[in-house]
């Protein structure tokens, strides 16, 4: 038993990491636990996309993980993508001004090196190669039961979260059931290949097929999906999805040849892959079947789910990371303010009503897209009538935040009165502080409450002395447009905003700060 956790964290991925570093910045004492000695190097996620993009800089994390990445991505904060995907239409948002859809292309392994530098920074203890086998919970605390490399022993901590993926023995042992469908409609083969210099143009397309493709979209024909995109050393990442009867041999490995079959009979061209030989773990996958699910509850008792433990969405785009990691945003300082003993009536229960929405959210998304790439003549019915609707800038719009994960607020308990920024993620604001130009991305990296107080008067001054050391009061000018003032929550998400008077503020400060 130790006194010195008191939140113990089963899964040492992206999720884990994340939230570990949460809870340091919450003044709280997280132990991760990973089963792995090692961090895993397999290639799996390629890049975040969305609001998560933003959670990355007010954490002050962007800088260095695009860094890596290509040149059009290597500025000091997010901007919004001039154009994305969806259900293999290409989404032009030039014109729609400050919408919320960025990109961060970046390798999972490399923002796990990142996340576990920082989470060792902050002082958070990871012990790596020893196992959560068990727990029990009483109205105190949990105690977990843990194999480590040479013998067992049990850790007491308050709380409890399971990041420790889609088979989550945390879930499994709390209970919490994860309704969901397991479907074999379609076929996706994808690898790390060598694409011949023949079928490529200078500005990164390929043609095939009597076409010319462009990266990084899904390319719908009669006979499947096709999508490719450059890589590192030369290679492109290829991807191939069939429907109905495409031939699958379960007992003999993926190979490059497969796909290439593959590639012949969804683009009707054949065209030479070859092999990467450069070192490292390069992709070669094919995946038959597919499980799209979500915990019944984020919370039981004293354990709480995240990331992948929580939600299974598989399907185009891979939005997994998308929602993981603000899920550990959310629970962080809501954890760290419980054990800090200052978390309100209802805070913690706020994780589940929260994140749990989004999650189904994204699998309608999922399943809309996937509506649009069918093989058939409804789809191509579909798909006509989709791209008369890319048309309206409202629509291309709605997209947008629907794919950033923006088009479903929190709902504030009831305190979202007539101002619609309550219950989304802050926008990026450009302020002056005490003489000194800074952001509000910037002020958000101490991952405590604010009290934004672009008011110029003293109005503010009772709210602030009831935030105390809870919180930031921070008095600013403002250039562009925005309510007087504003309560933002460590997360980053509005929960009040006003003219800086009324019942609202003590309400949201009452509700959100203890």
């Amino acid at each position: 038993m130790s006194d010195e956790v008191d939140v113990v964290i089963v899964g040492g991925g992206p999720t884990g990491l994340m939230l570990a570093c949460e809870l340091r910045l919450g003044g709280a004492r997280p132990l991760l636990l990973e089963r792995l000695d090692l961090p895993d190097e397999h290639p799996k996620a390629n890049g975040l996309v969305g609001q998560v993009v933003r959670l990355t800089d007010h954490r002050g994390l962007y800088r260095q993980l695009a860094a890596g990445g290509p040149w059009w991505q290597r500025r000091s904060a997010p901007s919004p993508s001039p154009a994305f995907m969806f259900g293999g239409f290409r989404l032009d948002l030039r014109g729609l001004g400050d919408h919320p859809l960025s990109i961060l292309p970046v390798p999972q392994q490399r923002l796990e090196r990142v996340l576990a530098d920082r989470a060792r920074e902050l002082g958070a203890e990871v012990r790596r190669g020893h196992e959560a086998t068990g727990f029990t919970q009483d109205a105190d605390g949990v105690t977990i039961k843990i194999q480590g490399p040479h013998d067992e022993y049990a850790v007491r901590a308050p709380y409890l979260v399971g990041c420790d993926g889609a088979h989550s023995r945390i879930r499994k042992l709390a209970g919490i059931g994860f309704p969901g469908e397991t479907t074999q409609d379609h076929v996706s083969r994808n690898a790390h290949v060598v694409l011949p210099r023949s079928v490529l143009t200078r500005t990164g397309g390929l043609r095939a097929g009597g076409r010319l493709l462009r990266p990084y979209l899904f390319h719908r024909t009669p006979h499947g999906v096709f999508s490719f995109a450059p890589f590192r050393d030369g290679l492109h990442l290829v991807n191939t999805y069939e429907w109905g009867d495409a031939p699958v041999d379960d007992e003999t490995p993926m190979s490059v040849a497969e796909l290439a079959a593959s590639l012949r009979r969804v683009l009707g061209d054949e065209i030479e892959l070859r092999a990467p030989t450069t070192a490292g773990r390069h992709v070669l996958r094919r995946v038959t079947t597919r499980n799209s699910r979500v915990a019944e509850h984020y919370r039981a008792g004293r354990v709480f789910l995240a990331g992948d433990a929580a939600h299974v969405l598989t399907g185009f785009g891979g939005p997994g990371l998308n929602l993981a990691l603000p899920d550990a945003v959310n629970l962080g300082w809501k954890l760290a303010a419980a054990a800090r003993g200052t978390a309100p009536t209802g805070l913690l229960d706020s994780y589940h009503t929260e994140r749990r929405p989004l999650a189904e959210r994204v699998l309608a998304q999922l399943r809309e897209q996937s509506s649009l790439l069918a093989p058939g003549a409804a789809t191509d019915a579909r798909r006509v009538a989709f791209t008369r609707r890319l048309t309206d800038p409202a629509f291309r719009r709605g997209l947008a935040e629907t794919i950033a994960g923006a088009d479903l607020p929190y709902d504030m308990g009831g305190m979202m009165g007539e101002v619609p920024l309550v219950g989304r993620l802050a926008p990026e604001l450009p302020l002056v502080v005490a003489g000194r130009r800074t952001r509000l991305g910037v002020l958000l990296r101490r991952a405590r409450p604010i009290l934004l107080d672009l008011t110029g008067g003293p109005g503010l001054a009772d709210a602030a002395r009831e935030l105390g050391d809870r919180g930031d009061h921070v008095v600013a000018r403002c250039s562009r447009p925005a309510p007087a003032a504003m309560l933002i929550r460590p997360d980053g998400w509005v929960a009040w905003a006003g003219d800086g008077d009324g019942e609202g503020l003590r309400a949201a400060l009452a509700a959100w700060c203890g």
